[in-house]
């Protein structure tokens, strides 16, 4: 593991590791039970909380930051602090696991968090194979909300992916995970950083990150492309690095991989645009795309009932529109009706008043 190689740092570190399964309490009150996943930032535990009358069962994270000198491990402090109030903010959200506490301890620090029973999305894709278009337009209308409440909070979740969505096996609830800020945070105040690599700051997961999150520059659609991934992933229970790429684009050619309806599949090529510009912007606009489809059988019968009241029919001497999406020609059809309504509707008012 990638922590500072100070002796109070390591000593603290094996030493909470050697707590696991037994009867000795770590800051007298935690009983840790067993690892539960190591990383480049630090490990994480299953404890229980013996402070409290029922023993609940938690998680502890413990962060190791790579800090030497004494004003970068201030600074580094200083910022967890900050970016844990944030989390404890977010835990107020039922999708979030609560932040129960954070504190430093011999140069590493802590949080420990309410702990989720269940499996992740990747061990049910394991166990029970690839998700139906259905399936996944469910598990977007579970994360995109929680995920808008998380930008609206000014934070970039930055490690979307099916590992870090968790389904609780109490009450069935979609739960989001592992938030990257605090890890990116305390990285980039380490004192060596600028000697580092883009690799070795890079803070998400390889696939599931979009470019400019692999150039250090996320932004909220950066997490809109990682939750498209996450998508096919359900889909095809295949990790993006297993797709085929366009040489000349980057995209990944995905489309022959599953059989999607039209209008999903238009959703899902834009979440998964490599260029920025070209991506939903706002978990605002995914959301009203998704919620398009529900109104397209009308808006097809008030096309319909249009070209049978006798509106125009293009012939051909009448000049050929640009080409437009499918979803965009209809925006314009129902615009044009509306307005041709709009203009008999005021016909009729002034005849009856002559």
């Amino acid at each position: 593991m990638n922590c500072s190689a100070n002796p109070q740092t390591l000593s603290a570190r094996r030493n909470l590791s050697h707590l696991c399964g037994t009867q000795i309490l770590f800051r007298d009150r935690y009983k840790i039970l067993r690892i539960l996943g190591r990383g480049g930032f630090g490990v994480t535990f299953l404890a229980k909380d013996t402070a409290l009358p029922t023993h609940p069962t938690c998680v502890i994270k413990q962060l190791c930051p790579k800090v030497t000198h004494p004003q970068s491990w201030e600074r580094a402090r200083i910022r967890f602090q900050k970016e844990a109030k944030i989390l404890a903010q977010l835990g107020s959200h039922s999708q979030i696991p609560m932040l129960l506490n954070y504190f430093e301890s011999q140069g590493e620090f802590y949080l420990v968090q309410e702990y989720i029973p269940g499996l992740n999305l990747a061990q049910e894709v394991k166990q029970n194979g690839p998700k139906t278009e259905s399936d996944v337009k469910r598990f977007l209308q579970e994360l995109l909300p929680v995920l808008r409440y998380v930008h609206k909070n000014r934070v970039i979740h930055r490690d979307i992916k099916p590992h870090n969505l968790l389904r609780c096996k109490d009450d069935g609830r979609l739960v989001l995970i592992d938030f990257g800020a605090v890890k990116e945070e305390l990285y980039h105040l380490s004192t060596n950083s600028h000697h580092q690599s883009a690799n070795t700051n890079f803070v998400g997961t390889i696939g599931f990150a979009p470019p400019e999150q692999l150039c250090l520059r996320p932004v909220y659609a950066s997490d809109i492309y990682a939750v498209g991934i996450s998508c096919l992933y359900l889909l095809t229970g295949k990790s993006p690095v297993e797709f085929d790429r366009d040489p000349n684009t980057g995209e990944i050619n995905w489309q022959k991989q599953v059989n999607l309806s039209r209008h999903f599949a238009q959703i899902l090529s834009k979440m998964l645009k490599i260029c920025l510009k070209e991506r939903f912007q706002s978990v605002d606009d995914v959301i009203w795309a998704l919620s398009m489809e529900s109104y397209l059988p009308t808006l097809t019968n008030c096309l319909s009932t249009q070209q049978l009241a006798g509106s125009p029919k293009v012939t051909e001497q009448q000049p050929r529109d640009e080409y437009l999406p499918p979803l965009a020609r209809t925006a314009k059809k129902i615009q044009q009706w509306q307005a041709k309504l709009k203009k008999h509707c005021q016909l009729k008012v002034y005849d009856v008043s002559h």
